[in-house]
């Protein structure tokens, strides 16, 4: 699947989010997650959508796996491990730590060189242990670190600025844009801070799931298809153990998927089939069932998606309900699988 030269920006608008997961607790509807959801063919038309799928939003960290490939485009050479933490969201394990310096001492460079925020590892097990330890917050640490030392690599491989890596004039962050649009199919609109400190380029969830699946149809070898073999190999290196969207990749064979702050999901198989969604109140509970549900409307066999239909919720500690997508995501199989 390849795009042309990028279409108009997507518009900047209060996105049209509609209801896509129901709390329910005991037989009644506790609450409502509204949000989007699209999912693309094989031949990258749509198969179905629900809410506002053309809007400009930030699609966070589930933006990752371009930024990588704009990088490997640019002459990273990183291979396997190291290249699936470049599109990291890593939970802070010491073998995150480990790789994110040896990608610096490739570079020649140390963690004083990385301009990422400070912060306390992602996941909650390794944080609370490097709390107790009395550890303080660290830019390794931080769940973008692989990302900015790949960045730093990038620059001096290439002879530019390290000090500015960050401005959104850099060559490294205009290399990233060009990428970003020509796998997108669409201008950005907006362009912001993440939480990293990197640039964030606002484009549509359409344009999200159409870039995954560029990703995961490129031919063996290129930039692109580098990115998505490190991260399927490495699924845990791109984010960590126990966390559901590596899990996720383990469960559903060539499948691609990676998260994003806010409730985002993007996922796309080796045919161009893609997903992309974004809770609109960014609640992670219900991020990984319609991402589910979404999946089993692309295709995929109901029976590898049954454990991410979502956490029982517990009352007096004994389950009495659970998030669920709504009635119209949900194939028929799939809604009784979950019955």
């Amino acid at each position: 699947m390849h795009t042309t030269s990028p279409a108009a920006a997507p518009p900047v608008r209060e996105p049209r989010h509609t209801p896509v997961a129901h709390l329910i607790r005991g037989g009644v509807i506790e609450g409502v997650h509204h949000g989007s959801v699209v999912v693309l063919d094989s031949d990258g038309e749509i198969g179905f959508r629900l809410g506002d799928v053309e809007a400009a939003f930030y699609p966070r960290s589930a933006l990752k796996p371009v930024q990588a490939a704009a990088m490997v485009r640019a002459g990273l050479p990183l291979e396997g491990d190291l290249l699936s933490l470049a599109a990291a969201s890593h939970s802070g394990e010491e073998r995150h730590l480990a790789g994110a310096r040896r990608i610096l001492e490739l570079a020649g460079l140390t963690e004083d060189d990385l301009r990422n925020v400070p912060d306390l590892p992602f996941g909650p097990a390794v944080r609370d242990t490097w709390v107790r330890a009395g550890r303080l917050p660290s830019r390794l640490a931080q769940n973008c670190s692989g990302k900015h030392a790949a960045m730093l690599y990038t620059c001096r491989l290439n002879g530019w600025s390290l000090d500015d890596y960050l401005d959104p004039a850099h060559p490294l962050q205009r290399a990233v844009a060009e990428t970003v649009e020509e796998l997108t199919g669409q201008r950005v609109a907006r362009v912001t801070v993440d939480g990293c400190g990197a640039p964030l380029f606002a484009v549509s969830l359409h344009g999200l799931a159409r870039a995954a699946a560029c990703i995961t149809t490129a031919a063996s070898g290129t930039p692109e298809a580098r990115v998505a073999d490190a991260m399927r190999e490495h699924a845990e290196t791109a984010s960590g153990a126990g966390r559901d969207v590596a899990a996720l990749m383990r469960a559903v064979p060539g499948l691609l998927a990676k998260d994003g702050f806010e409730g985002v999901e993007v996922a796309a198989l080796p045919d161009g089939r893609a997903v992309a969604l974004k809770i609109a109140d960014g609640a992670d509970r219900a991020r990984i069932p319609v991402a589910a549900a979404a999946l089993a409307r692309a295709g995929v066999d109901p029976a590898l998606l049954t454990r991410f239909a979502g956490e029982p919720l517990l009352g007096g500690g004994v389950p009495v309900g659970r998030v669920r997508p709504v009635d119209a995501l949900v194939p028929e199989p799939l809604a009784c699988a979950q019955a």
